[in-house]
This record gives structure tokens, C-alpha cells and sequence, in this order.
């Protein structure tokens, strides 16, 4: 227990603000949120059943807002700071820890020569909704005029807290559309953008999910921009326009026609719904919504009687005439249009109309004016700062349904205990993560004790990581471990970014991940990536990875605990056994006549399998040789059981397909895909990772020294890595930072040096993984790493060619660094990093429990391997075989 580093040694160093491409986020095991560009606000609130809009306000010095010029990350919460030739400011803000309040601590110190005087000014908005449904990847977040996920308008509205800027127009040219509405999704604003899902979206929610206004209008429309004749709107009609840009003075014009003013529906709608601008009729009255405002007409149209209706876009708010008079006009978000603010006793409580939801503010130093301010409230103090001296003053948020201004007092009357009881409870979760026997998890994990720092660090990084992104409350019943967020997915969990820490799982809980895969195993998982842990239904679309990701879920639950008997366990309309069979046969209803009627054909839908690599379909190297795996540990899983005939016919089957994807490879590492019309080659990280993991001992020497190459000339840059080689063809078509050229996803470093690993190449292996703390932004790794130019974050800078054991240093223009990755509709925080720490135990200390395992004999609880160090604390139930050196 010895070597298990302090947390503050894992993660955490102070980040200038212009190198961060994504801000940290908070967290506390029962909710997560983002912190922003100024020094206080906080956005994404999310801690199911409540989710926060907007943000919670910004704190400003002698009226000017102050950004915050770097940022410090820990567990248990961040600092901001902003310093100036006068005054220090630094924040503090935190989740408390497994409580629904946001702790605030603020530092103000005088750097001067000269006493000064300062007025701290900090506004207190309440936007907190109770919502017990629609959560999913894109969550409910509550609006003035709604409660549906906004992604760009709600980041618009996190920019201003960087500048006063408009929020209202998003960037670049969008299409109009008539009548029937897209379903809200995480489009990019621009259409043309490689990958954009046109018409139709995955269903990203929850089952309980309702929007509004999912109907066309019933009416006629004509004269709008772009628009020829007269378009004629039953219920499901949907008309594309010509794309234009919103743009401060432009004026949408035409005449409309309401045929039955007692149906409700949407009249056009300029890009996606609701983030941009959109007309429609409710109660046989006109509206006009964007960006979560929506204000409605007075009167009631004249049915049957043509209208001339006109739009105005503005920078900051948008106007509806009606025959030319002004019908309705958007206001500014912070006005008090749901939520109800009041101020008693020296507290502050915003009330949500729609909803049980109250938030309540209390403060450690009574400000000194305190007066109700649009959706919350203003609070000041009038500082006198002698030189060098500082004042803290500090406030907490508690949110709830009922009387919440108790919890707020309690945690703002001792503000100091409160931040160290958050930061006691994260270290007693990261102890406990280590301890057997520990009455926080059902299990334990592994200790790594090694001389190399950077290998270390990144190992129990990737431990964190998993701990961080623990939920308590959104499975309801079970602490389970969620996929990504704050922005998305606050109930989430995909069943491929669990796969990426399988053995680590079963090891730390395997009770919870027995629950996670009965509940996983019952759902349609041949229709969904994942489930909501919160309604339990399924989410989004069919994964080509499910299989794959679902199987080794299982036989890591079985090899790591040795409970045979989960295989009897009914999960859905069938055993465990039974689901293990389906999947590692799920090849066999794929095969088609264009690959010989052997391989896998996933068809020709890029979003099934890595969404934004648009050749990247149909029969590829990567899942085929997983399924080679697949079969293979089956029948390793038939022999234990005594079924050694059908033991010999999935081993045929694994040989035909092993054969089959050799026959895929392209020369120079690179594997190509086999359409219909005939097969491509690229260069993708899944395919060296895949097949290396599955197939390593069927790979000609030649292959493997290729492979290894490819990765080092190809893949590797500075700290990271690339998921697309950047001289493939797909690469400008994909530009997304986390499967595309520009960067690569949480998960594929680890599954890089596994691969290197299984390849021979340990020491690789090792060098790849140490390099990547310097990638975390000053936190921990998250969705997409985007590659950026810029001076190394370390010694080395590239991997070259000569790096056969290790790296080689490289500086000049080739030199890139990598950090989280805010741009693509990325998450700051994914559970696939843990994939680091999964490389560490099964890569290169050999530990990889399952099927082949079962009945062998016991290694102990420590694997030691010569030069690289021991990894003891093993978890491991029944008795494993193993690769590691005494």
C-alpha cells in the first residue's frame, strides 16, 4: 500500500488559460458540472433529478467581470485566478462531496503599494430544475421556454462569460426548413461539416423523453427566402430550403395561412431545433423561439386568412411582426421568467415555476448589499485592503425541492470545513480504492510499484479517472460508473467504453459491474450503444463494438472473479451463457457473398461504427479479428465446461476468419476494408489495436515489425497520438479530434500499447504510456485529445522511427502537444482513458484472467517484471495464468 501516490502527486497543476481547449469540470459522486471562463460561474449542472441551465453567475472587481487567467484542478474541485498590477484574485468551487450544494470560496488580496478599495460584485442566478425524466446522453436542461438539451446555445451562453458577446446567432450558414422539425441534437452549426447527420439522429434519449412541437403546422406558407410557390403543411411535412446565416438586421419575411388553429406545430425553423431560430402556432397563436427564449403572439391568427409574418434577427433579441405590427420580442436569458427569486434574512432562494426544484444562497461574510436581480440575485461587498493583505469572503448553493436554506446556512456557516470535507471524501474514496476489504467497493485494485515516474503517474491517473467518473445516484440503487460528460451523458454508460477497463472493473467492483452487465444483457443491445442508468432504457444507435465489447465484459467478469455460475444467471430472454454464445457468433449473420462469405460485413453506415470516419464500414480488419478472439476464448470457455466438440467448431471458425482478415492486410501496418465494390486501405488505430490484441500470434513476423512502424511513424505525436494517419485519404474528411487525424480518443493510447505489447514490444508499450500525463490539460484525459502546435510538454516532443524500445526526442516544426480536445461535441471527462491502466496490468505485467484461465494455477497477489517494476494487490478470485516474471 506504501507505493500508492497522494492524489495531489496524480493529478493537478495550474494551466495557463490560453493553453486549455476544454475547462475542467467538478464533480462529487452524485453530480458533475463545468466550470467557466470568468472566476466563480458554473454551467451543465447535472445531479439527476436536477439539472442546472445557464449558469450560475459571474463575479466582478469595480464593476469589470474578471476572467480567469489560469486554472488548477483536484478532485475535489478548482481554483481560478486572475491577477492584475493591483489585486490577486482566486476562487474556489466545488461540489461538496455526495451532496446536492456548489461551494464557493473567494480570495481577493492586494499586491499594491497602497491601501485600496474594492467592490466585489457577484450575481447569484438559481436555474435549477427538478427533472425525474429525460436524462440519456443529451440530458434535460431547463430553459425560460423549455427543458430540452441545447448543446451550441448553452455554450454560446458559456462564452459570454469570457466577454460580453451575443449568445442568440450561431456561426455560419444553415438550412431552413418547413413544417416537421429535426429532432434536438449535437449537430455542428455548420451543415456542410464532414459526417453531419442531415435529416435524422440517433435517439440519444431517455425512452421518457417528450419534446415539444414534434408536428408540422396545418397551413400553407409562401414568399419565405429560398422558397418557389406555395408549400402546403399537413402534420409530418418537411420542406429544405436555401442555407443563410442569422446575421444582426436580417429580416425573415412571408405569409402564412393557419388551416386549424387547434393544432399545435412548428412553421419553419432555421437549422437545428431549439438552438436556433424558430416560428411556429400554439393555441392558434404565432410564436417565435431561438436559442431556449420563446415568446408568443397576444392575439390569435385569423384562420384561413393569409398573414404576412416577418423576423427580425437582431444581436440580441428577435422580433416577430404579425401584419406589421410587433407581436412578440425575445428577452435576455437572466430575466426572471421562471425562476423566482427572493431575498430574506440575508439569504437568497430562487424558486423554479415549473418545476419543485428551489435553490437557495448563503454566505460565509454577509455582503454588504443584497438585493433580487432578474432569475437570482446581486450580492456586493466594499472591501479596504491595506497593502499585502487579503479578505476571503465565500458562499454556498444548495439546491433541492422543500426547505434547502438549512443545508445552505450549515455549509456556508463553517465554508472552511465544508471544502475539507470534500476533499477528505475524495481521498477516503481513493484509499478505499487500493484496501481490500474496504466497505466502499466490492473489490479492490491493483498497486503498481515501478521506477519509471511518467508510467506511474499514468497508471494511477487512469485510476482516478475511473473514481471520478463514479455515480452514486444515477443507477439508482447500485454506485455504477458512467461514460463521459458534465456536457453529456450525466446518466450514461456505453457498453464499448466499459469494455476499455474490463479487467479493472471486475477487479474494483465486480458486484457493481455483475449488475451492470445483467442489466446491459436484458436490453437491446443489438439496437443501442449503451443505456441510461438512471430509466435503465436504451440509448442511441447500434455499435458494431457491442459484441466485442459485451463479450469481453463478461468472460473479464468471470476470469477475474471465477463465478461460473453469473454464466447460468437469466439476463433479459436469456442465460448469460447463452449471450456469450450470441455474441461470439454474431459474424455469422453478416457474412455476405462480397467477402467471400466469411468476414463480417457491417454495412455502409459509418455511425454504427466510428461516427465520423466516413469510409471507415462494412467489413474491416478491426471487429473481424476481435471476433477471432471471441471464438477462440469461447471455446476456451467450452473446454472448462466439457464441451469439447463444440470447442472444435468455434476454433474452426476463429481459423477461417483469422485467415480471412490476413488476407485484408495492405503492406506498411495498414489494413484495408472489404465493400461491395471492392476494398480500400487505411491507416486507423482500431485496426493495429484490434488485430494486435486478437491475432498477434497468427501475424507473420513481417506484419508485426510493419505494424509496429506504422504506429511509430504514422500514429504517435508528442505526448499522444493521432487515431488517423494523416496522409490517409479519409483524413479530411474526418476532423473530428477523437477518431480522426487531428488527435485520438481517451481510450487508444492504452489500447495502442496493449497492442505493442502483445507485439513484443514492451518497452514501447511502456514509453507510450508514460508520455501521456503530459497530454491531461492539467486534469485527467478526456473524450478527444486534439493535437496542437506548440512547443513539448516534456523532453520529447515526436516519436520517431528509432524509438525500438523507447521514444525518440524531436524538436522543431514536426513539435505538437496535445490537450483535451473542447471543439466536435467532445466530453472533458470519458471513462475510456482507464484503458491506460488496463494496459499496464494485461500489456505489460501479463495479468489477462478469462475463459483460458479458469482452473489454473494461482500467480499470488504479485506479478514482478524484471525492469519495469511489480504490480501486487491483485484482485484476482479464481486462479489465473499469467505472463509475468517472478
Amino acid at each position: 500500500m506504501s507505493a500508492v501516490p497522494d492524489l495531489d502527486e496524480v493529478a493537478g497543476e495550474w494551466v495557463t488559460a490560453g493553453d486549455l481547449g476544454h475547462l475542467p469540470s467538478l464533480r462529487n459522486q452524485r453530480g458533475q458540472a463545468h466550470v467557466n471562463h470568468d472566476l466563480t460561474s458554473v454551467s451543465w449542472l447535472a445531479a439527476p433529478p436536477f439539472t442546472g441551465g445557464y449558469h450560475t453567475g459571474v463575479l466582478s472587481v469595480d464593476d469589470v467581470p474578471l476572467t480567469a487567467q489560469r486554472f488548477l484542478w483536484k478532485p475535489w474541485g478548482v481554483s481560478r485566478e486572475h491577477r492584475d498590477d493591483r489585486i490577486l484574485v482566486r476562487s474556489d468551487t466545488a461540489m461538496a462531496f455526495e451532496a446536492d450544494r456548489l461551494l464557493w470560496r473567494i480570495t481577493v488580496t492586494n499586491t499594491g503599494p497602497s491601501p485600496t478599495k474594492i467592490k466585489i460584485k457577484q450575481q447569484l442566478y438559481g436555474t435549477i430544475a427538478h427533472s425525474p425524466q429525460g436524462w440519456g446522453w443529451l440530458h434535460t436542461v431547463p430553459w425560460n421556454a423549455h427543458a430540452e438539451h441545447d448543446y451550441h446555445a448553452l455554450e454560446r451562453i458559456r462564452a459570454t462569460t469570457f466577454a460580453d458577446v451575443p449568445y442568440l446567432l450561431g456561426a455560419g450558414p444553415r438550412r431552413m426548413r418547413l413544417g416537421r422539425p429535426r429532432l434536438p441534437g449535437i449537430q455542428r452549426d455548420e451543415e456542410t461539416a464532414p459526417m453531419l447527420l442531415e435529416y435524422e439522429l440517433p435517439r440519444h434519449v431517455s425512452a421518457d423523453t417528450v419534446y415539444p412541437h414534434r408536428s408540422s403546422v396545418r397551413g400553407a406558407v409562401r414568399g419565405l427566402p429560398g422558397q418557389t410557390g406555395t408549400a402546403e403543411l399537413t402534420d409530418d411535412t418537411e420542406v429544405v430550403l436555401d442555407s443563410f446565416a442569422l446575421e444582426p438586421g436580417l429580416l425573415i419575411s412571408g405569409e402564412f395561412r393557419l388551416d386549424d388553429p387547434g393544432h399545435d406545430g412548428v412553421l419553419f425553423t432555421h437549422g437545428n431545433t431549439p438552438d436556433s431560430l424558430q416560428v411556429g402556432v400554439e393555441g392558434g397563436r404565432l410564436w417565435v423561439a431561438i436559442s431556449g427564449e420563446r415568446e408568443i403572439a397576444a392575439e390569435p391568427l385569423v384562420p384561413g386568412r393569409w398573414h404576412r409574418i416577418a423576423v427580425g434577427v437582431a444581436e440580441r433579441d428577435v422580433t416577430c411582426k404579425v401584419d406589421g405590427t410587433e407581436v412578440a420580442r425575445t428577452g435576455h436569458w437572466t430575466r426572471a421568467v421562471r425562476w423566482r427569486p427572493t431575498v430574506v434574512d440575508g439569504m437568497v432562494t430562487v424558486n423554479d415555476t415549473r418545476s419543485p426544484a428551489v435553490a437557495a444562497y448563503a454566505f460565509s461574510v454577509p455582503p454588504d448589499d443584497l438585493a433580487p436581480r432578474g432569475a437570482g440575485a446581486l450580492a456586493t461587498w466594499l472591501l479596504d485592503l491595506p497593502p499585502g493583505q487579503s479578505a476571503e469572503i465565500g458562499f454556498v448553493c444548495a439546491y433541492g425541492t422543500g426547505d434547502v436554506t438549512h443545508a445552505a446556512q450549515a455549509g456556508a456557516a463553517g465554508l472552511d470545513a465544508a471544502f475539507a470535507a470534500t476533499e477528505t471524501g475524495w481521498r477516503d474514496l481513493w484509499r478505499s480504492a487500493f484496501t481490500p476489504g474496504n466497505q466502499t467497493f466490492s473489490g479492490h485494485l491493483p498497486v503498481l510499484s515501478t521506477p519509471d515516474a511518467g508510467l506511474s503517474r499514468a497508471y494511477y491517473m487512469a485510476a482516478l479517472l475511473a473514481l471520478y467518473l463514479r455515480s452514486t445516484t444515477a443507477g439508482r440503487t447500485t454506485p455504477m460508473f458512467l461514460t463521459g460528460g458534465p456536457r453529456l451523458g450525466a446518466t450514461t454508460t456505453y457498453f464499448w467504453d466499459h469494455t476499455e477497463w474490463s479487467r479493472m472493473y471486475a477487479m474494483l467492483d465486480p458486484a457493481g459491474l455483475r449488475e451492470w452487465l445483467t442489466r446491459a444483457l436484458s436490453g437491446p443491445y443489438e439496437e443501442s450503444f449503451g443505456f441510461d442508468l438512471w430509466g435503465g432504457g436504451p440509448l442511441g444507435n447500434y455499435y458494431v463494438a457491442n459484441d466485442y465489447a459485451l463479450f469481453r465484459l463478461v468472460e473479464h467478469y468471470v476470469g477475474v472473479t471465477g463465478d461460473v455460475a453469473f454464466l447460468s444467471v437469466t439476463a433479459g430472454s436469456r442465460t448469460v451463457r447463452e449471450h456469450v454464445e450470441r455474441l461470439a457468433y454474431g459474424f455469422a449473420d453478416r457474412r455476405t457473398a462480397a467477402t467471400g462469405g466469411v468476414l463480417a460485413d457491417f454495412g455502409p453506415d459509418a455511425w454504427t461504427v466510428l461516427e465520423c470516419v466516413p469510409g471507415y464500414v462494412n467489413a474491416m480488419a478491426s471487429f473481424n479479428a476481435a471476433y477471432v478472439k471471441m471464438l477462440r476464448s469461447y471455446a476456451a470457455l467450452l473446454r472448462h465446461l466439457g464441451e469439447d466438440a463444440d470447442a472444435v467448431v468455434a476454433d474452426g471458425h476463429a481459423n477461417t476468419i483469422a485467415a480471412a482478415v490476413l488476407d485484408l492486410y495492405a503492406g506498411g501496418g495498414r489494413w484495408q476494408i472489404a465493400h461491395p465494390s471492392g476494398r480500400s486501405a487505411i491507416g486507423h488505430v482500431l485496426d493495429f489495436g484490434l488485430v494486435a490484441a486478437s491475432m498477434h500470434d497468427d501475424l507473420p513476423a513481417a506484419y508485426r515489425d510493419e505494424m509496429v512502424s506504422f504506429v511509430q511513424e504514422s500514429l504517435l505525436a508528442g505526448p499522444w497520438m493521432r487515431a488517423l494517419a494523416a496522409d490517409d485519404p479519409m483524413a479530411p474528411f474526418s476532423d473530428r479530434p477523437d477518431h480522426g487525424a487531428g488527435g485520438a480518443f481517451g481510450a487508444w493510447p492504452g489500447v495502442t500499447a496493449y497492442g505493442l505489447a502483445k507485439l513484443g514490444r514492451p518497452g514501447l508499450a511502456a514509453a507510450v504510456l508514460g508520455r501521456t500525463p503530459l497530454a491531461a490539460s492539467g486534469g485527467l484525459w478526456g473524450q478527444a485529445m486534439e493535437l496542437v502546435p506548440g512547443p513539448p510538454a516534456g523532453p520529447a516532443a515526436v516519436f520517431g522511427p528509432a524509438a525500438s524500445s523507447g521514444l525518440a526526442a524531436s524538436s522543431g516544426p514536426a513539435a505538437v502537444r496535445a490537450r483535451v480536445a473542447g471543439r466536435g461535441v467532445a466530453n472533458r471527462d470519458s471513462i475510456a482513458g482507464a484503458a491506460i491502466a488496463e494496459a499496464v496490468i494485461a500489456g505489460l505485467f501479463g495479468v489477462e484472467p478469462g475463459y483460458s484461465t479458469l482452473g489454473s494455477s494461482r500467480p499470488g497477489t504479485t506479478v514482478s517484471v524484471l525492469g519495469l517494476g511489480s504490480l501486487s494487490n491483485l484482485n484476482l478470485r479464481p486462479a489465473p495464468q499469467w505472463a509475468g516474471t517472478s
